[in-house]
Parts: C-alpha cells; sequence; structure tokens
C-alpha cells in the first residue's frame, strides 16, 4: 500500500505547481504566444494584473491552493470588454437624470444659448428650455425678478410639482430692484451677486492664466482718465464726485449726457487707450461690484472704483490692482496721485503686476445664471425654502 504524503512533501508541491503557473502567466504577459488555454489568455487580458498580483502572493498566504483557484475563476467570470471599474462609471453616467430648468422669461428680454451648460461651464446633464409646456417636468424654473412684477398674484396660484425649485434671480443692487409684494416665501432659492445667495454669480472673477493665454503688454495709451456713463442722475454719489473731480484733471467722459455717444463696437477701444477709468457704481451695497470693474481691467486699464469698500473689492481682485476713491481724503489728491501714476511708468506698471497669474473672466448674463442653478439643482437634493426674500435684499 502506499502511504499518503506527508504535509511538509504537499506543501512543497503545491508551492512549486504555483511557481509553475506564474511562471507561464509571467512568460504570456511579456511574449504574448497565441495560445488560447493559459489562464491568463488574451481573452481576458485587463485582469492579467489581478492573477499576477494573486499569483506573487502565493508564498506569503497559507491557503495557496485557494488563490490559485481564485486567479482563473476571476477571469473566468468577468466581462472581457472592458475592466470593471470604467463599466461601472459608464453605467452611472449613462444613467444620471437630466436636469430640466425652464427659464420663464428672458431677462431683459434678452435670448442666450440655451445649449451651451457643457461648452461654457463643463456643466453637463442639463438642459435649459424657455418652453412653458415642459413646466411640470422641470426641476427648476429660473424667475428674473425685473420681469415679473406683474406676475405676482397669478404664480401664488400656480401649482407647482412638490420638489420643483422657483429660483428668484437678479443682478441688479437694491436700489435699482422692485421689490415684490406677496412673494416674501414664494421662492426655494436665490441666484445673485451677493456672495451669501445660494447660487452666487459674481459680474466678474480673476482665473489663473492658462498656456493658451498670450502674454499680457499694456496697450498704447493717448488718455489720461475716461469715463462712460449711461445713467446720468444728479443725486447719485458718483455724480458728484466726477463733478469735483474733473475741476483737478481732465477727463474724457462719454455717454448722452456730453453728446458723445459709444456703441458696443467702440467700447473697448476707448477703454484700452486711457490709462484710468472711472469705474463708478451706480449705488453703494455689499459684493455689488460689476462689469464696471471687471471691463477695464480685462481691457489693460487701471480701475478708480467708487462703491463698497476697498475690504470688499479685495475680496475680489488684488488690493495693488485698482485705485479706491476712499484712499484719499479729497478728489483733488486722487487727481494729483494719478497725474503722478502718469508721469512714472514704473509705478503705472505695478498695477498690472497681476495679469503674469491671472485672466478676467466675466460672467454671461442670464446665461450662466440658468447653467449654475441646474448644476445646483443636480447637486443638491434637499428641501429648501427661501423665506422673506425681501427683507434679505433690502433690508
Amino acid at each position: 500500500m502506499t502511504s499518503k504524503p506527508s504535509t511538509g512533501r504537499l506543501q512543497h508541491i503545491v508551492i512549486a505547481s504555483a511557481l509553475l503557473l506564474c511562471s507561464a502567466v509571467i512568460f504570456y504577459m511579456y511574449y504574448k504566444p497565441t495560445m488560447s488555454w493559459l489562464p491568463c489568455s488574451d481573452t481576458a487580458l485587463p485582469k492579467q494584473d489581478v492573477c499576477t498580483e494573486e499569483c506573487l502572493r502565493i508564498l506569503k498566504v497559507e491557503n495557496q491552493t485557494q488563490i490559485i483557484t481564485n486567479c482563473t475563476s476571476v477571469q473566468e467570470k468577468t466581462p472581457t470588454t472592458q475592466s470593471p471599474v470604467l463599466e461601472k462609471e459608464d453605467t452611472t453616467n449613462t444613467h444620471e437624470p437630466e436636469i430640466v430648468v425652464l427659464v420663464w422669461k428672458w431677462p431683459f428680454g434678452v435670448p442666450f444659448d440655451l445649449e451651451s451648460c457643457e461648452s461654457n461651464y463643463g456643466i453637463k446633464g442639463c438642459r435649459l428650455t424657455l418652453d412653458r409646456n415642459e413646466y411640470d417636468k422641470a426641476h427648476a424654473v429660473m424667475f428674473h425678478v425685473r420681469d415679473i412684477g406683474g406676475e405676482v398674484s397669478n404664480l401664488q396660484t400656480l401649482s407647482r410639482p412638490p420638489r420643483q425649485k422657483w429660483v428668484w434671480m437678479n443682478m441688479e443692487s437694491p436700489a435699482n430692484s422692485p421689490r415684490l409684494p406677496g412673494a416674501d416665501d414664494l421662492f426655494n432659492l436665490t441666484s445673485n451677486y451677493r456672495r451669501d445667495s445660494d447660487i452666487w454669480v459674481p459680474y466678474g472673477q480673476l482665473i489663473d492664466i492658462s498656456e493658451k493665454d498670450e502674454p499680457f503688454k499694456i496697450p498704447e495709451k493717448n488718455k489720461l482718465v475716461c469715463w462712460i456713463v449711461s445713467n446720468w442722475n444728479g443725486n447719485l454719489k458718483r455724480v458728484g464726485y466726477f463733478n469735483e473731480l474733473s475741476q483737478h484733471i481732465k477727463v474724457e467722459a462719454y455717454g448722452r449726457h456730453f453728446g458723445r455717444y459709444i456703441n458696443s463696437e467702440d467700447y473697448s477701444q476707448v477703454v484700452s487707450s486711457c490709462k484710468f477709468y472711472l469705474s463708478f457704481e451706480n449705488s453703494v451695497y455689499i459684493d455689488y461690484i460689476t462689469e464696471k470693474l471687471f471691463n477695464p481691467m480685462r481691457l489693460g486699464t487701471v480701475p478708480v472704483v467708487l462703491g463698497a469698500s476697498r475690504e470688499n473689492y479685495e475680496e475680489f481682485v488684488p488690493k495693488d490692482s485698482f485705485i479706491h476713491v476712499d484712499d484719499f481724503k479729497t478728489a483733488q489728491e486722487l487727481a494729483e496721485h494719478l497725474k503722478l501714476l502718469d508721469q512714472n511708468q514704473e509705478m503705472y506698471e505695478k498695477y498690472f503686476a497681476w495679469r503674469k497669474d491671472y485672466v478676467v473672466k466675466n460672467s454671461n448674463f442670464g446665461q450662466e445664471h440658468a447653467c449654475r442653478i441646474c448644476d445646483h439643482v443636480r447637486r443638491y437634493k434637499n428641501y429648501r425654502v427661501f423665506k422673506n426674500v425681501n427683507k434679505w435684499y433690502w433690508g
């Protein structure tokens, strides 16, 4: 009678078999023979790493026979067309629900592209529509405050799907926005230039410079100080400051009030030709920092700002990228400083040091709000109602 092999001898046999299998696998990986009978054959290429790792770990675990079995069975059970990780990601993306945002009205009656959320902002899975027939299926409805003043009573009686979000959207300051009586509890979310809104969309931002951006060069200048104003109101703070400043320094002023209308085509050329631009806001509110700041910065002109505090401006742009009227006791002192910079090119160029690292990105009014709203609704599924929107915005 043949005696049973000892435990030690059996272990040696298993180890030798495992090493032989691993050698065959490694040989296959490097030389790829056309043999389909190997455990890690061409039909299971994505699993070679799994098999190799398991085989190399054989000598470190006790149950070597089980590991060898797992090495083969993993390949047999797993689809051979793609790895499990890719398969999972593709399934998730395929079943990602499309978010629909209904734009109730074009903001200020100005249309925008409804199909640019992904190309402009990298926001996928969003569909914007102006078709109110899709109201019941919309996940969110964007209401531009300035355009719905006469509709509040009708909106209050309008039935809405229980999970649909109504978004209060506005980019004008409180001084230039109408209150909506009866609308205090009508909305779920807010989209505004204020950073404490649910969906924050500033008028502009500085973003990191990319490889494709051309090196910045200060444009040629033939004007010292410029101002283009469309809303002339003698009661505004900015008008009073302009009147005083223009007594001490020449300001090239444009707009209907001055009989020098500038169209959109000439705007960039005029602004870039000025050393300084009066970025005077029509009203003073926290975070109300508009294109009046970002356009001159983008066009290579130093903005002289009047509006929110310097501290507030510095939360948006570098402190040495602009001049604040509050830094000077009088408009005359400001005028003297501008004249000094005009005579000292080195001092003047320091206001453009930020251009080595950043470029200006302006917001696209309306379109960006709708896309950001869509992204927010997709990310946050929680219940939300905004109480007392009038008190929040107007105080």
